[in-house]
């Protein structure tokens, strides 16, 4: 079994960026075949860029950002829905910048994307207090002022990256990601109409299909919170670190401050990330890693990832409105003492891909604290395999294991080809879970053990006929995922027993009835999942 899933990254080096053809120029007609005797005409200017197919046109050029580095125009790329101006990031954004949305433009990522350097394990108290051993920052994207007068490496920490409403950001084939450093920030808000669109340049360029998945790295988060499993320091001591797994620069996570703020995503879509860099090694769409308590997450969706939806190491995030589509590997994994709330999650894995709908654990590491705690309030995982059973690391539906402690409230899990929960035993005190007003919709066998848990002492932990859980539920959910007269008829838990976070429901699963469209205008439809009308397909781009 794995024990950290899903993170190897390279350092900075660049994949080139394919070129793209000229975009198609109308021809003028003859104006009929009456001769006029009239001097030349003035010679017209030349024609602004046109959309292959579309009705996008390509926007003149590059904003100016304030880091030191500039955006640089890489031409433009045509596709299905227009054609775009190309504004390549620089590798290290040194400055607070804003990136506004514009007409016929995309922000491209072409190999590792830092915002600002790593601060450090605990926040400076001014620059002075910065040496090369407290911050690090790529070699091959040091900006020219990070050294002082005296010597010192001065952080360029305190960057925040604002990311406009309906920007569109791609990532260049391969190993492309953006590294939210430690002691700087994101601020990326959309709008439920106007999301933000972190995608693959294939996407633009038409060349995707369902199937399309693993094309650039994906976004990643790193803070000051705790965390276990540590590369450097100790747990006992509180000095335990970890790096971004694979990156030849510092990438490093871990600190003591639960709160820790890594700023705000909101109205977000990413899809097809998870650049696979060997076996079991690739990225997802968005990887938190010690980020606290202070950090905003809503309204996230993640769209056919190689690897995990999402992927949470230590910290303490809180995340409501969760969208996850074909995981090719789980739809929500946490780890490393992670100490998460997640309400209203929608993750749906595609007929015949994708392994766990959940992976909780700390593997390996059973006498670290704190332990990995998740608590998933209001619901909805559906898993519509063929088979009688889907990828064979995790055998279940949902796998909980290792050093881990999970709370499922108000959920829906539908998997009737599959065994719905497994429980991994290992350790003095082995992986728990808690089941409150949980239905299951599983195949006959529905529950597995392994390690020190048999398949009876899972069910019993389960503990269908008790507290309003059903391991025996009939389905009628209606498009998809909304819910039917069964789903209505369960008694509903109050989730703010559980934690602050949450709000409290008075019904079960992630999309109360037909009028409840939460998910609607800001994500992306698919053949695994139509999340409404109002909807761009995920294979498209917006044309406004």
């Amino acid at each position: 079994m794995k024990n950290i899933h899903g993170l190897l990254l390279v350092g900075c080096s660049a994949v080139a960026l394919a070129g793209c053809g000229p975009s198609d120029i109308a021809s003028p007609g003859t104006g009929g075949n009456v001769i006029i005797n009239n001097p030349a005409p003035t010679p017209s200017p030349s024609p602004t860029p046109t959309p292959g197919a579309g009705n996008v046109v390509a926007a003149s050029s590059c904003p100016t950002i304030t880091a030191t580095t500039q955006l640089k125009d890489d031409g433009v790329i045509s596709g299905p829905t227009g054609s775009y101006r190309v504004c390549t990031l620089p590798r290290n954004i040194d400055r607070s910048s804003t990136l506004p949305k514009i007409a016929g433009l995309v922000y491209q990522m072409n190999g590792r994307v830092d915002v600002g350097c790593d601060g450090g394990f605990k926040a400076p108290t001014s620059a002075a207090a910065i040496t090369s051993s407290t911050v690090g920052c790529p070699t091959t994207a040091l900006p020219t002022t990070i050294v002082n007068g005296s010597g010192q490496l001065i952080a360029d920490t305190n960057v925040t990256l604002t990311i406009d409403a309906g920007a569109i950001l791609i990532g260049a084939p391969g190993a492309s990601w953006l590294a939210v450093n430690r002691g700087n920030k994101i601020n990326a808000v959309g709008t439920a109409t106007n999301p933000i669109i972190f995608t693959s340049k294939d996407n633009v360029a038409g060349q995707v299909g369902e199937t399309s998945q693993g094309q650039w790295g994906g976004v990643v988060l790193m803070g000051r919170a705790p965390t276990t499993d540590c590369a450097t320091g100790s747990v006992a001591s509180n000095t335990c670190e970890r790096p971004t797994e694979g990156s030849a620069d510092p990438a490093v996570f871990g600190g003591t401050d639960s709160t820790y703020n890594a700023g705000r995503m909101s109205y977000v879509q990413i899809r097809y990330s998870g650049f696979i860099l060997g076996s079991n090694v690739e990225l997802q769409s968005l990887t938190g890693e010690g980020v606290g308590t202070g950090t905003v997450l809503d309204h996230i969706q993640s769209y056919n990832s190689s690897d995990d939806g999402s992927e949470w190491f230590g910290g303490s995030p809180n995340l409501k409105y969760y969208v996850s589509v074909g995981a090719d590997d789980d739809s929500l994994d946490v780890d490393t003492g992670a100490q998460m709330n997640v309400q209203y999650a929608l993750i749906v894995q595609r007929d015949g891909a994708g392994d766990a709908l959940f992976e909780i654990d700390s593997n390996g590491f059973e006498t670290d604290t704190p332990r990995t705690k998740l608590a998933v309030a209001n619901f909805t995982a559906i898993q519509r395999q063929t088979s009688t059973n889907n990828e064979s690391n995790d055998q279940a539906s949902g796998l909980f294991r290792g050093n881990s402690d999970t709370t499922l409230i108000n959920g829906i899990i539908f998997s009737p080809n599959n065994e719905c929960v497994r429980l991994n035993g290992t350790g003095t005190t082995p992986a728990t879970i808690t089941a409150r007003s949980v239905v299951l919709s599983c195949n006959a066998a529905k529950f597995l053990g392994s390690g020190s848990y048999t398949p009876a002492q899972t069910t019993t932990a389960f503990g269908s006929g008790a507290n309003n859980n059903n391991d025996a539920f009939t389905s009628t959910l209606s498009s998809l995922f909304i819910n039917g007269a069964n789903e209505t008829a369960v008694t509903a838990t109050d989730p703010k027993a559980t934690s602050s976070f949450f709000d409290t429901t008075t019904w079960i699963g992630a999309v109360r009835n037909a009028t409840d469209t939460w998910y609607a205008g800001w994500t992306c439809n698919s053949a695994a999942a139509n999340l409404g009308a109002t909807n761009t397909s995920c294979t498209s781009l917006p044309t406004t």
